[in-house]
């Protein structure tokens, strides 16, 4: 019986096997991340960005808990090819040979410009956003006390978000694939995406003219490329089923 035919409880045992899949993997990167944690803190702690900050842990369990949450990071990322390579597997049987490869390819894309947006948000913004911060402490003349554990929350409410959003030209490649989304209804929703792009570029950043147009502009661009790549994708989409079309037909006129 294929995958097509599976019944809806067979459906979901397939989704259980891959989920356990999953987790088994994430419990192994965990463990390889307790020993890459305490470097890339370090390493963290002592750049450009961070070295003239003095960081201060104002409750005891402050350490482990930057330690736990920096592993629980690492193993997130080490385990998210894992994941799409899951989810693709699950929702292959329902797609064409040709799809199914062409799919496939999103996998270390997506990892790509997720770290991409991971870069783009340490190495360009977040740098401007700790200057910005220093220099208006400086002008209302406040002392900062850096709290370790608020530093390093700080750093992951910037760099985490990019890196998901950074992703969105694939997603809405895979979801025009899919049949969900088309490039026109992207195009209707342009003004709507773009307020909420807004509203997201509003809560990530300082209240700054200049840092939110560093997040806002770049989301944009985002958007209107992931159009651009969703019009390849719906004229593959039509493509293929034009080509199937036509394949019944001779296979009619065959009989």
């Amino acid at each position: 019986m294929s995958q097509r035919d599976m019944t809806v409880y067979e459906h979901i045992g397939e989704l259980q096997k891959r989920l356990m899949f999953v987790v088994v993997f994430f419990l192994l990167a965990v463990v390889v991340s307790f020993f890459l944690a305490e470097p890339l803190i370090r390493y963290l702690q002592h750049a450009d960005e961070a070295k003239e900050l003095t960081m201060n842990a104002f409750r005891i369990t402050d350490p482990l808990k930057i330690y736990m949450e920096m592993i629980m990071f690492i193993a997130l990322i080490m385990t998210s090819p894992i994941i799409l390579f899951q989810v693709w597997s699950f929702v292959s049987p329902g797609l064409y040979e040709r799809e199914r490869k062409v799919t496939l390819s999103y996998i270390p894309v997506s990892l790509i410009l997720f770290l991409g947006g991971l870069s783009f948000s340490y190495f360009i913004l977040f740098p401007y956003i700790v200057k910005f911060m220093m220099g208006l402490s400086t002008n209302l003349n406040i002392e900062q006390v850096i709290g370790i554990n608020e530093y390093f929350h700080f750093l992951f409410q910037i760099t985490i978000p990019f890196g998901f959003l950074f992703q969105l030209p694939v997603a809405m490649l895979f979801l025009t694939r899919l049949g969900i989304v088309t490039p026109m209804m992207m195009g209707k929703m342009r003004k709507a995406a773009y307020f909420i792009l807004l509203v997201i570029a509003a809560l990530i950043t300082p209240p700054d003219i200049v840092s939110h147009l560093m997040v806002t502009v770049p989301l944009f661009i985002l958007y209107e490329i992931s159009i651009w790549i969703s019009k390849i994708g719906y004229k593959k989409v039509i493509e293929a089923e034009q080509k199937l079309e036509m394949e019944k037909y001779e296979d009619i006129n065959k009989d």
